[in-house]
Parts: C-alpha cells; structure tokens; sequence
C-alpha cells in the first residue's frame, strides 16, 4: 500500500501563479507595437493618382497601427483611410467590400468608428454609405466586435 503522507505532501502544485488565472488581473499585452506604423501612404496615394481605388483600400488596411500606443501614428493611419473611403464613388463601395475577408471588414469598420469621432468636411455622410455596406457585409457581430475590442486603430 502506498504511503498516502508523501502524495499529499507534494509541492509541485504550489508553483503554479494563481494570478495569471485571475481574470481581474488583467495586462495589456502590447507586442510588436514599435515596428507598426501603419499603412504606406506613399502606396496608398500612388494608387489613388492611378484610379485603383480598390488596391488603395487594401493597402490602406495593411499594417493596422493596433498594438502601438503612438497616438499620431494611429491618427496618420485613421486620415489616410479615411482619404481613400471618401474617393470612392457611391455606387463603388459595394464592389469593394465584397472583396474584402472577415477581419478586413473588421478592421474597416474600427477605422469607420474613428472617422466617426473625428468627422472631418463631408466624410460622416460618406462613413454612413460605408457603414451600411460594411454592415451588410460583416452583420452585427462586426459591430460588436469592433465595439468590445481593447485593441484600437
């Protein structure tokens, strides 16, 4: 018969951090923030001039200034998306949205919110077209997704 003291006696679970389970203590990870700096403007206008306005989005969304906490970083990135949503035509922003996947939709709809809380001349009319297209798309749990994230763009 095993001795019953020593399995009781073992220690090894006293080396387990109780607050790392504890979902109270909560911290920010905030990893790969320094090299992000958002999308390459330079690439993102150079498709404007030429009327591809569909590569423009897609590089408007790469390189999401998510993770990094410089603010003028993430307002650079937030104006140059918001320079390439208010070129597109009405009827064209359909076609665009459909190409793109589930977390670009996501990511266009944070950028959509941020033009909300900065509206500049004319872009709320042109956010709202957006809006209802990128909701279409994305259905609610976009929303909502975008709307709990502790991440920001």
């Amino acid at each position: 018969m095993p001795d019953m003291s020593k399995n009781t006696s073992a220690a090894k679970f006293r080396r387990v951090n109780v607050d790392d389970y504890d979902e109270n203590n909560y911290v920010d990870e905030e990893e790969g923030g320094d090299n992000q700096l958002g999308p390459d403007e330079a690439e993102v206008d150079a498709s404007i001039r030429q009327g591809n306005l569909n590569a423009a989005l897609q590089a408007a969304l790469k390189n999401p200034p998510i993770n990094t906490k410089n603010q003028a970083v993430k307002d650079r990135a937030e104006t140059t998306v918001v320079k390439v949503l208010t070129s597109f035509k009405s009827n064209d922003i359909e076609k665009a949205v459909q190409s793109l996947d589930k977390n670009s939709i996501d990511l266009l709809m944070k950028y959509i919110y941020k033009g909300f809380e900065k509206p500049s001349e004319n872009s709320s009319a042109i956010l709202l077209q957006w809006h209802e297209k990128v909701l279409a798309a994305g259905g609610v749990g976009s929303v909502v997704r975008v709307l709990t994230a502790r991440k920001t763009v």
